[in-house]
């Protein structure tokens, strides 16, 4: 994995444009003059130097988004006219495919392939679905039992602060702004540290696109300072975050502690995969592997718990052996590559010291479990066997590829211990049965079920967690509705007793 002054794929890095804040429809130094490093994971190169934004930034953004809302035109166009804007914005996206989907792969490590072929693509389909939505909001009439006329309005929720994640950050960035833009309300969006430079490209592409100035404004930095002062502001009326329960707990700390602002939180996971003995045993190693491996296991919802049912637990643990080594590392722009390199050292890092604490702790290393070459951040896809669910690795959120396996006998044990964790994203079941399906499907307390698929996404179905792993639902409409506010508006009948 050598360095990027000897990169193979050098023909497919694009040239960074925008490395500066965008405020107010421009593209700005931060006040204090700082920037920070974004580095290329494939190296740990320096890819470019980009504004650090911090409180007084987050405030001038802010500020801006406020006017936006509370006097400028976005909040009064008809949702056509909104969606009409979102509409040009997803064609603009499509445009730049390549682009978009090279930096995604330098400041992430995410494969350049899938980002072209779908990344890319498909928020282009998310907006273009929320933009046919925005004309679509609106309330009911109510009936209602006494001498009097009720109806209810939808009304866009206002200044929405979003807080991103690193490993999706193309996608999250439009599951997020996607809706809030279609429900009429205006936004400052903090991106992860790690990943500055395709958020700064869509607000680019949003002006172009004919998004009013104050509408999307974009300040890179770092949690602690511009994430934290956009948490605590007293003129964000919303906070959406995708991140780390830790810091979700801080978020929620910090609007309860400000102006009690809306929160909604989309947490970490440890996700359960049930696979039952009728199963296909080779699809099911195949969506095991997927489970833990897609975008390097850098995934809230990865099926890092595997638990196989005893009569095909053997059979299952050799070919999932076998089908692990044609899971190729290698650079992200290599085409021949099904996971690049951990998004960052810290990340890395962490993964390693996992590793090392589910052999201290007795689970068996069949595959994997170390760092690959001497540039950059890429690991072994690893996979465990003779894990208990008292040992890290089954209980923490690794965001690695990194699989624990387990065996079970009866349903209502794989159940049981499917439910053994403090998270609740998500979870998969493979059976032939229906009526194991149906009844496990609906005991495990999870937000999304996934049967005899993975990673089945889909923008009109719902999205989000139980339990340790937040609450609020993005995608579907529901991720349109948390940003609005519902108002009731009654007046009497004519000669009614309330005259």
């Amino acid at each position: 994995m050598g360095s990027t002054n000897s990169d193979p794929f050098l023909k497919n890095i694009p040239s960074i444009k925008f490395t500066k804040l965008f405020i107010n429809g421009e593209f700005v130094e931060s006040v204090s003059g700082q920037t920070f490093e974004t580095i290329d994971p494939r190296s740990g190169d320096v890819i470019a130097r980009v504004a650090e934004g911090d409180k007084q930034d987050i405030d001038l953004a802010v500020q801006a988004a406020r006017h936006a809302f509370d006097s400028g035109p976005w909040p009064r166009m008809s949702g056509y006219a909104r969606g009409r804007i979102m509409m040009k914005l997803a064609d603009l996206i499509e445009e730049n495919v390549e682009e978009l989907a090279a930096l995604d792969s330098i400041d992430a490590g995410k494969l350049f392939s899938w980002g072209k072929a779908f990344d890319i693509p498909n928020v282009a389909t998310m907006l273009r679905y929320y933009a046919g939505a925005a004309d679509k909001i609106h309330g009911d009439v109510l009936k209602m039992s006494q001498e009097l006329q009720g109806y209810t309005l939808h009304e866009p929720i206002g200044v929405v602060g979003h807080i991103i994640p690193w490993n999706f950050p193309s996608t999250m960035f439009f599951v997020k702004v996607s809706p809030a833009l279609a429900a009429g309300c205006t936004m400052v969006v903090k991106p992860a540290e790690q990943t500055p430079l395709s958020a700064l490209y869509y607000a680019h592409l949003a002006k172009l696109a004919g998004v009013p100035d104050g509408v999307i404004n974009v300040v890179t930095g770092y949690g602690p300072t511009a994430g934290a002062a956009l948490a605590s502001h007293m003129d964000v009326d919303k906070i959406s975050f995708t991140g780390s329960t830790e810091v979700g707990r801080l978020i929620m700390q910090a609007a309860a502690a400000s102006n009690l602002k809306h929160v909604s939180l989309e947490l970490g996971g440890k996700s359960p995969l049930l696979i039952f003995d009728d199963a296909d045993v080779d699809k099911a190693v195949d969506l095991a592997l997927l489970g833990i491996l897609f975008n390097k296991g850098e995934v809230c919802v990865a099926s890092s718990r595997v638990y196989v049912q005893e009569g095909i637990y053997d059979e299952f643990v050799k070919k999932l052996k076998e089908k692990t080594k044609e899971w190729v590392v290698g650079d992200p722009f290599d085409p021949t590559s099904r996971l690049g390199p951990q998004v960052d050292k810290q990340q890395f890092d962490k993964i390693l010291t996992y590793i090392q604490h589910g052999k201290r702790e007795g689970a068996t290393l069949i595959t994997g479990g170390k760092s690959i070459g001497e540039n950059g951040y890429y690991l072994q896809p690893t996979v465990f066997t003779d894990v208990k669910e008292d040992m890290l690795i089954a209980k923490d959120e690794i965001f690695g590829p990194v699989l624990s396996l387990m065996k079970f006998k009866t349903i209502e044990e794989a159940i049981k211990r499917a439910n053994y964790t403090r998270y609740g994203l998500a979870a998969g079941i493979v059976t032939k049965d229906l009526n194991v399906a149906n009844t496990v499907s609906r005991s495990i307390r999870a937000g999304t079920i996934w049967i005899n698929c993975y990673f089945a996404f889909e923008n009109d179905c719902p999205f989000g967690g139980y339990k340790m792993s937040g609450f609020g639902k993005d995608m579907g409409l529901d991720g349109i509705y948390k940003y609005l506010h519902v108002k009731s508006v009654v007046t009497p009948i004519y000669n009614s007793p309330w005259l």
